[in-house]
Formats: structure tokens, sequence, C-alpha cells
């Protein structure tokens, strides 16, 4: 029965995905007929820009951030300890710090250049980057720091998200004064927004698991069960399916 419903709740999803972008393309066209007054559609094509935002982030708030792993050792021999584990933690920890620092930095870069030009968003050099690599890197080691780290991306994304939108509708070009415009080599940069969410998201899953409970204080770290696993492919059909409705969009 939950599969069913389960699966009832997906089919209606990706099926919302792939209509909203002709629907919006629609009230787009409604919109260029009244380019210079507010109307109704223009209000409604404007609004329409917070919807899958606002979907991500209650989907990934919902199911991606409040992991609950499995904790049975009988189930599971192999194991990552010492220098391997450290390893890993080490690597997960600079990779997710980069990308949260990097996230919001872009975030304070696209209100600089939108809303106050002239002034240069102030750009860390190496040193001050890596210092705050290493300072989110030790707050993340605990709970509380992790999800709070976690909500400020989401809301960090729904603001890109809303910065993009505006620079679509107002044709304003990009270049490489923004931030954004350098990752990936891309020219969509809905795209490269939802490419940085889900890299944060695959790393923030990774070390939920490595710190889940009493991993890290037993320096023990067994391999991962089928059931830890399955809200990882999850969060991968979904992203595909957000992948798949901003390049319709675009």
């Amino acid at each position: 029965m939950i599969i069913k419903n389960n699966t009832n709740k997906l089919l209606v999803t990706l099926s919302f995905l792939f209509i909203l972008p002709f629907v919006q393309k629609q009230w787009f066209n409604l919109y260029l007929f009244n380019i210079n007054d507010v109307s109704f559609y223009s209000i409604l094509y404007y609004l329409s820009g917070t919807i899958i935002p606002s979907l991500v982030c209650l989907n990934s708030l919902k199911n991606y951030t409040y992991y609950n792993f499995n904790k049975n050792k009988i189930f599971s021999k192999n194991t990552f300890k010492g220098k391997g584990l450290l390893f890993l933690v080490a690597i997960n920890l600079i990779f997710l710090s980069y990308f949260i620092i990097d996230y919001i930095y872009i975030n304070f870069d696209l209100i600089f250049n939108l809303f106050l030009e002239g002034i240069n968003s102030p750009k860390p050099d190496i040193f001050q980057f890596s210092l705050l690599v290493f300072l989110v890197s030790i707050l993340l080691i605990f709970k509380k720091t992790r999800l709070l780290f976690k909500k400020l991306i989401l809301v960090n994304f729904i603001l890109i998200s809303l910065y993009l939108w505006h620079l679509q509708i107002t044709n304003i070009n990009v270049d490489y004064q923004f931030h954004i415009y350098r990752y990936f080599g891309l020219n969509d940069l809905n795209l490269i927004n939802v490419f940085i969410l889900i890299a944060i998201e695959i790393s923030y899953f990774t070390w939920s698991f490595l710190s889940f409970k009493t991993n890290l204080s037993d320096w023990i770290v067994h391999t991962p069960q089928k059931e830890d696993i399955t809200p990882l492919l999850n969060m991968i059909v979904f992203y595909f399916f957000i992948i798949i409705y901003y390049s319709k969009l675009t």
C-alpha cells in the first residue's frame, strides 16, 4: 500500500514537472502582450518562478536532511577505519565546506551585481578562503550546525533561483563578472544552480552517513546497507527530473 502511494505521488510529481514548462511558456507569451503594464499574467508568470524552487526545498528538507541509517553491525562485515576513514572524512568535509562557502558567495555576488551596482563583492583570498573552509569543516562535525547549514543552503537555493528568474524575465545579460557563470562551462545558469545543489546534497548525504551516531567516536564506519542507499537513489531520480524541467524551460 505504501509503495503504491509513493508511486502515485511520483507519477503526479513527474507529470507536473513535464507540464509546467509548457504552461509557463504560454503565460510568458500572454505576458509579452502587456509587457509595459502590470497584468494578471505578468504576476502569474513571475510567481510561477517560485514553484519549482519551493518544491525542491520542501522535498529536500523533508527527505534529504534528517537521515537515519542502519546501525546493525551483524549484516555489515566490511568497514572503513584508520587511515582510510580519515581520508574519507577529510575529503568529504573539505569538499562539502568548499561548496557551501562558494555557494553562499554566489548569492552575495548576485546581490552586489544586480542591486548594488558599482560595488564589488568582497572575495576572500586563498588564505582567508582556506580558513573559512577549515572553520566550516569544524562546525559540520556538530549535528545542530550541520542541520543549520543545510537549511541555509536551501534558502540560498531559493534566493539564487529567484535572482536567475528575474534575470531571465528582464533579459539581463550575465557575463564573467558573475561568479556563477564560471561553473562547469555552462551557459544555463538554472542548471548550474541545480548542479551545485546536487553536489552539496550528495556530499551532505555522505557526511551524514559517516558521522551517524557513534561512527566517528568509535572511529569505525560499516559499509552502507541497501536501505541506507535508498535515499540517495531517490535523490538522484528526483533531481534528474528537476534537470529535465529546467532544460525544457530553457
